[in-house]
């Protein structure tokens, strides 16, 4: 498939600075940047793996060609995360059905239970019950799943799980058809969390990156805490500095982990991308500052070797940045600026 290439705006090629811009540049006028308006979500509960309640907004336009699941990064809500929003609004102006999700421990997900991530291991099969339910629900297949930054690795956990339980037989119980769950696309998805995290603690900038998502992740926790007392050890989220911390005194534990590094080389799915059956499309930019640099070789190496992976390297687009200079969107003939939604839509409608 032929796609047209990113072309940032001129004062942005820099990953760092396009991905900072974008953040504080959009989040309250990112309404404005697209010709869309957002669909009538229903709000809707599901259940996930062990039965976890998983709050998730639905939209069901006549007609629809098919379901995009969909859900955001390591931290958010479904009411901020407006990057997720976007994908919401075009994918439903474009005719597919729309199912977002607040993941575990995020949004009200958390306001119904004490459960917390576990970056893959149990979101993969929630993204299937997801599924499962919404075709209950009116939307039809074909299911893909989507994300970005952690989301993503989320989704590619999701694709990886869809195809063991297409193969060991167990989506029938579930409501589901064998192909039902196509397979998925993800954006800037987190591959390599124990070397990645190395790496971005040890950038000048990327520390305080680091600092800022640690942050959040320890209101979350603070926030948890309140929603379910006695859930959570007090004492162990004061200890919990940076999110190596909050993962090493809130989440290992739970999971069966000794450690932090077993449970990020278990969780990330660098490892599982060789296996994957279902197409897959994988958007990453070479200056996602986010990221060790050395996955940008290794990602290309094992998607070389899988047809089932279309994989989009660009020079340019930050972590999960790739708005569009003005001419780049005339050169892609895009309706808006969010070139890399425009991309998954576009390969999305390929596939059907």
């Amino acid at each position: 498939m032929h796609f047209p290439s990113y072309a940032p705006p001129a004062l942005l090629t820099n990953g760092l600075a396009l991905t900072i811009y974008t953040v504080f540049r959009y989040e309250q006028i990112w309404r404005e940047t697209i010709p869309y308006v957002e669909p009538e979500y229903k709000e809707t509960i599901f259940y996930g793996r062990d039965g976890v309640p998983i709050y998730g907004w639905v939209a069901c336009p006549q007609n629809p060609k098919g379901t995009i699941v969909g859900t955001y990064g390591i931290t958010g809500s479904l009411e901020s995360s407006w990057y997720l929003r976007i994908l919401g609004c075009q994918a439903f102006a474009q005719g597919y059905a729309v199912v977002l999700f607040d993941w575990r421990a995020h949004g009200k997900t958390a306001e119904l239970s004490s459960v917390l991530t576990s970056d893959g291991l149990n979101e993969g099969e929630d993204f299937v019950r997801i599924a499962a339910k919404a075709k209950t629900l009116g939307c039809p297949a074909p299911f893909w799943f989507a994300g970005y930054s952690l989301g993503g690795q989320l989704a590619l956990w999701g694709i990886k799980t869809a195809q063991e339980m297409e193969e060991q037989g167990q989506l029938a119980a579930l409501g589901l058809d064998d192909g039902e769950l196509a397979g998925g696309a993800v954006i800037c998805p987190n591959l390599d969390s124990h070397r990645s995290l190395t790496y971005l603690v040890r950038q000048p900038l990327g520390k305080y990156l680091e600092k800022a998502i640690a942050k959040e992740l320890k209101q979350l926790a603070w926030q948890l805490h309140k929603l379910h007392p006695g859930a959570f050890d007090p004492a162990a989220i004061e200890r919990a500095k940076g999110i190596l911390g909050f993962d090493h005194e809130l989440v290992i534990g739970r999971l069966g982990f000794s450690s932090v590094e077993e449970y990020y080389t278990a969780s990330s799915p660098l490892p599982l991308l060789s296996g994957l059956k279902k197409p897959t499309l994988i958007i990453y930019a070479e200056d996602d500052p986010m990221f060790l640099p050395d996955l940008v070789g290794e990602l290309e190496a094992i998607s070389a070797q899988n047809s089932a992976i279309d994989l989009l390297m660009t020079p340019h687009g930050g972590h999960v940045g790739y708005v569009s200079s003005m001419t780049g969107q005339k050169n892609a003939d895009d309706p808006h600026r969010w070139w890399v939604w425009n991309r998954m839509l576009q390969w999305c409608d390929g596939q059907v």
